[in-house]
């Protein structure tokens, strides 16, 4: 057909001079088509271009860490006061980068072992990445109390307890730590799982039962099936050791990384949830006691790492997820006195957006059939609670701590309410804060995208 039709063409614009000669025609009957072959092939390949632009590219993810633990060694916070010395380390501190990356989107989860990470060092970091948007790039803490202060807080002689020269090579390394996820790209899957984490892990400290025993787990797995990567969401203060130890540490965080890696499941990322008044670990001895030692912190980080893969182990696999991320500005008033202070004194140089207030941003992500909230603080578990009841994914996972680190949230009915609540009510920001943010949250999940809804393989 293709040659009849090429034939009929050829004819069709020839010029109808019969003195041409044999050799002339002939000439340009070879000449036309050639040409209509090209114009076929020309056509083939525009389609092909075009179904390669229109074919997502597949999810990739990558994974990196870096040692950040400081030499010598550096005094530790477990909040606002001056800092605890130091004569000895239990485990490395870490920074740590996930990214994920489908149809063009890239982002970011970060996890930092330090008390805070406030956004002034935070856009530090984002400064020094130029593959991803900055607005993409989300780094929440730990929240171990054993790890050298972030915030600038003041040290009672006039001074401050940080150190602004290993802060800048913590955002060093936290960028490295990024570029290396960035160049570890690869083709993955993921699966994604919520359960409750059992066995003595975190408790209430102001009220035992009342906190949110939900595991969230995330993992990342090759095209060969192995998992690579295990991101870990769960509600706890990692305050096993406390600062006043006399030890740099990751407290229950770093048993936790090993035992992931030891159990196959690679390279191990921990994001705290909503543990605010007061989830902390469970550490209670028999006779009522904490127990503060090296040996309890693996025990607890062991359990959680052995009841996330639990978890995460029957969970079926995602296969090229969506990936989807958005972020919004948040604005809070100051009212806190003390927090006012260091913000107007630090010498990491905190910015007001308008007198008394402060902002930051918060990101919506969907992944998959999961949907991923951050918040910039310890928010208490009931606002935790009612936040995940309405965000729109199978799985909702919070990301406290993130992107900064303001405090205490709480509704502004808990605020100042309780006697047991004038510590956390003291560093909050202010009556408002948990109002702002439920508010601000409802409507970013109201106005997003929903998740994806998941089927499982058959």
């Amino acid at each position: 057909m293709t040659s009849g039709c090429s034939e009929q063409v050829s004819a069709s614009i020839l010029p109808l001079d019969h003195s041409l000669s044999p050799c002339y025609l002939k000439f340009m009957k070879i000449f036309i088509r050639i040409c209509f072959h090209s114009r076929v092939t020309i056509c083939f390949l525009a389609v092909w271009l075009l179904t390669v632009v229109a074919t997502p590219a597949p999810f990739r993810a990558g994974i990196a860490a870096r040692n950040v633990t400081p030499d010598p060694l550096l005094p530790v916070s477990g909040g606002m006061g001056p800092s605890n010395p130091v004569t000895n380390k239990l485990g490395d501190l870490t920074v740590r980068a996930l990214v994920l990356e489908s149809d063009g989107t890239r982002v970011a989860i970060c996890s930092v072992d330090f008390l805070g990470f406030p956004s002034v060092l935070g856009n530090k970091v984002r400064a020094k990445i130029s593959a991803i948007p900055g607005a993409n790039i989300l780094i929440g803490a730990t929240h171990t109390h054993s790890a050298p202060d972030c915030y600038g807080f003041p040290d009672g002689k006039g001074g401050f307890a940080c150190d602004l020269k290993y802060l800048d090579s913590v955002c060093d390394r936290l960028a490295e730590a990024i570029n290396e996820a960035l160049g570890n790209l690869r083709p993955a899957t993921i699966k994604i799982a919520t359960g409750v984490a059992k066995g003595k892990i975190a408790y209430n400290y102001y009220a035992p039962d009342l906190y949110d025993p939900r595991c969230h787990v995330i993992q990342l797995l090759g095209l060969d099936g192995k998992p690579f990567g295990t991101l870990v969401n769960y509600a706890v203060h990692p305050e096993v050791l406390g600062s006043s130890a006399g030890v740099v540490s990751p407290d229950l965080i770093g048993p936790l990384y090993e035992r992931i890696a030891a159990q196959g499941g690679g390279i191990g990322i921990f994001m705290n949830s909503a543990q605010g008044g007061m989830v902390t670990a469970d550490c209670r001895g028999p006779n009522g006691r904490d127990i503060q030692t090296w040996a309890e912190c693996s025990r607890i980080g062991t359990l959680l790492a052995d009841e996330a893969l639990r978890i995460i182990g029957a969970a079926p696999i995602q296969r090229e997820p969506k990936l989807w991320c958005s972020a919004r500005t948040i604005s809070f008033p100051v009212d806190s006195p003390q927090l006012r202070q260091v913000m107007q004194i630090s010498p990491l140089g905190y910015k007001e957006a308008q007198p008394g207030r402060v902002e930051t941003q918060f990101n919506l992500i969907n992944l998959g059939n999961a949907q991923i909230l951050t918040i910039p603080g310890e928010a208490l578990p009931n606002i935790g609670f009612y936040l995940k009841r309405k965000m729109s994914g199978d799985h909702n996972l919070l990301f406290g701590l993130t992107n900064d680190a303001f405090g205490y949230i709480l509704t502004k009915e808990d605020w100042s309410s309780f006697k047991r609540y004038d510590y956390v009510s003291r560093v909050c920001l202010g009556e408002m804060t948990g109002h702002i943010l439920v508010e601000d949250s409802l409507k970013f999940v109201g106005e997003a995208p929903k998740p994806e809804r998941f089927e499982k393989e058959q």
